[in-house]
């Protein structure tokens, strides 16, 4: 993620354009570039978002889970942002439905910005369809084709999960992932 800035400046002179009937006169033109500008400031790194699987999210939350204290390290150390899709969310809350409030406790965690949900289906349904038919002998479920795209769409590979399939998917142009967590 890049910090963002606004450019205060102005934009530069421009010359007049002539009006159609060829009578000159000032048309006002807008400015030809964003007045929002992109960029890093020096000696601060930016923060690649790191993928969070359902695995990792009910092993947070399930204390007899036998990886819960691994993820509980591994997330408390990180600095990046945690995202995540709504079918990871609605996964995990189904798969910890008999812990006592373990599926509230996940959309807390969404709702106070820990778990973002920055991917949304519509515009992206075409690509998940494509994991999930390449991926059919695998066989790949649905929150993991919108993990997959997602790793394409937010550049990173780098996940929090214990899904031992998440060896065999790529991301990108046939990139691994880097698996957060020992399996």
């Amino acid at each position: 993620m890049s910090a963002i800035f606004v450019a205060l400046s102005q934009c530069p002179a421009r010359p007049q354009a002539i009006a159609p009937d060829r009578r000159a006169r000032a048309i006002s033109l807008p400015c030809p570039r964003p007045r929002v500008e992109q960029g890093t400031p020096e000696g601060v790194r930016p923060l690649t978002a790191v993928l969070l699987d359902t695995s990792c999210i009910v092993a947070l939350l399930d204390r007899s889970e036998r990886h819960h204290q691994e993820c509980v390290d591994v997330v408390s150390a990180l600095a990046a942002p945690l995202i995540t899709c709504e079918a990871v969310i609605a996964e995990s809350c189904y798969l910890v439905r008999d812990l006592k409030g373990a599926a509230a406790a996940v959309v807390e965690n969404v709702d106070r910005g820990i778990f973002q949900i920055p991917y949304r289906l519509s515009g992206n349904a075409l690509g998940v369809t494509k994991l999930v038919k390449k991926y059919a002998g695998v066989p790949m479920d649905f929150a993991d084709a919108c993990l997959v795209d997602m790793a394409s769409d937010y550049h990173t590979g780098r996940i929090l999960t214990l899904d031992a399939d998440f060896r065999v998917y790529r991301w990108g142009r046939n990139r691994p992932f880097e698996l957060l967590l020992t399996i």
